[in-house]
């Protein structure tokens, strides 16, 4: 099924199919006290549309501002070709990626990153080690070498410079963090 840019109608209707699929598949389970049932997708079409679909609603924010600001050719595809790229490296790793990065948005400029196991990124402290080692992978990156002074500059302000205006980190489970960039 194929739906259309910003089309309400697509998306009303993949909820509506998604809204009558969640009772049947709760009732699917072989051994009901070891399968969970599947938590209900909660359909809105406020700001963020994303919590409660990637991640629980955040119970943290902070504001960073980045001495950095977006690239004037900054677009949605550079956005997308960033976390690809991400993605990408994790994928040549010889173990399952910890998490998943995501752009998301009509211009792609809401960065979401949510664990892929559990007890993983469950704190905010897991959480700003996470953005630590992206910040050791962003440092070998071209945009990183071609900066001032490199050595001062962390991995929200590589999003920052991309063109992203946030960043949401989740265990993918119970906890989310929020970070406006500036």
């Amino acid at each position: 099924m194929m739906f259309g840019r910003n089309n309400r109608q697509g998306v009303l209707a993949l909820g509506i199919v998604t809204a009558l699929a969640l009772p049947v598949a709760t009732q699917l389970s072989y051994a009901e006290d070891t399968i969970a049932p599947l938590p209900s997708v909660k359909l809105s079409w406020d700001r963020d549309r994303h919590s409660g679909y990637y991640y629980p609603e955040p119970q943290s924010r902070e504001v960073y501002d980045s001495p950095l600001a977006p690239m004037q050719t900054a677009t949605k595809r550079t956005r997308i070709g960033f976390t690809v790229g991400l993605n990408a490296q994790q994928l040549k790793r010889a173990f399952p990626p910890g998490y998943h990065i995501f752009a998301k948005g009509a211009e792609g400029q809401k960065m979401i990153i949510v664990a892929t196991g559990s007890e993983r990124y469950n704190t905010l402290y897991r959480l700003r080690a996470l953005l630590a080692a992206l910040t050791a992978q962003a440092r070998t990156s071209p945009l990183f070498r071609e900066a001032n002074q490199p050595e001062n500059l962390n991995f929200l302000d590589l999003a920052r410079l991309t063109g992203f205006l946030q960043v949401t980190i989740s265990d993918g489970n119970t906890f989310a963090h929020r970070i406006e960039l500036k």
